[in-house]
């Protein structure tokens, strides 16, 4: 480990994230995995099971009643109500869980888009860096089309996530991961190697979620990594992907979103369900 290393590991941790603040055996019961000791396999698990537990959703920032990032609060949405978030949320949880199992963790923060094509944005995507056996990982439960278990994070790493290929590639900010489509590697996102604070994903969250252009505020988007499929449900379109078959995109029949609410299992109350078609009409969704 080099001194900037060093000096990174402890940087991060003098910060509070609050981790005793997850009920970790909560967690993990709804996972339905057990409380292993540091290994490949049992992150691999772990990553695994959080992606197909929890949808990546931006639904209480439509409604317009998001709880924040603190780890009260996640833990009351994620482990006690079976909610899912976006990235700052997933990741947040994915952190703390890892750092009470005993992983060596890094935050980090990352601009979603391709820069080589001029898409550049704010630090907008939060992930999870694990340190494990000599090798640096990169966890990332909380994108709309998201890692199923982690990669390494090395030039020209490739990874089959179940059928679908990614890659990460060394860039001038820090890692870039890609994946595999049609037309060929598609650029998802750059993860860079800055030290990051509390603030920092409390200012990120707060930008996300309250900017009036924010994407986030648009428009419905409701994902869900399924064993053989990724489903994308937004306010008006349905999207279905499987590994080696032809991707499935159409318009989302008229009062065909409350189905797939039920079908990505999304507990919303009735009330919830109620705001949420409300705002989306309101939209013009």
């Amino acid at each position: 480990m080099t001194a900037a290393e060093q000096h990174e590991g402890q940087h991060e941790g003098q910060h509070d994230w609050h981790i005793d603040r997850l009920d970790l055996a909560g967690y993990l019961a709804r996972l339905g995995q057990p409380a292993a000791d540091p290994s490949r396999a049992a992150l691999d698990a772990l990553h695994v099971a959080h992606v197909r537990t929890f949808t990546f959703d931006n639904i209480d920032v439509l409604l317009d009643q998001h709880p924040g990032v603190g780890l009260d609060a996640l833990n009351e949405k994620f482990v006690e109500r079976g909610r899912g978030g976006y990235c700052f949320e997933h990741s947040t949880v994915l952190a703390a869980a890892l750092e009470r199992l005993g992983y060596d963790v890094r935050r980090r923060l990352g601009r979603v888009g391709d820069p080589a094509r001029g898409d550049v944005q704010g630090r907008t995507h939060m992930t999870v860096e694990v340190r494990l056996d000599g090798e640096r990982l990169l966890c990332d439960p909380g994108f709309g089309m998201s890692l199923i278990r982690p990669v390494v994070l090395a030039d020209g790493a490739r990874s089959d996530q179940d059928g679908w290929p990614y890659r990460v590639v060394r860039v001038d900010e820090g890692w870039g991961l890609q994946r595999l489509r049609e037309v060929g590697w598609e650029h998802s996102h750059t993860v860079e190697e800055i030290p990051v604070l509390p603030v920092d994903v409390v200012i990120g969250h707060h930008y996300t979620s309250t900017f009036p252009s924010s994407h986030f505020r648009q428009g419905l988007m409701l994902t869900r990594h399924d064993v053989g499929r990724h489903v994308t449900v937004t306010h008006d379109s349905l999207t279905v992907r499987r590994p080696g078959r032809p991707t499935e995109h159409r318009p989302l029949a008229e009062g065909e979103l409350g189905t797939w609410l039920r079908a990505l299992a999304v507990p919303l109350t009735a009330e919830e369900e109620r705001r949420l078609l409300d705002r989306l009409a309101a939209l013009g969704g």
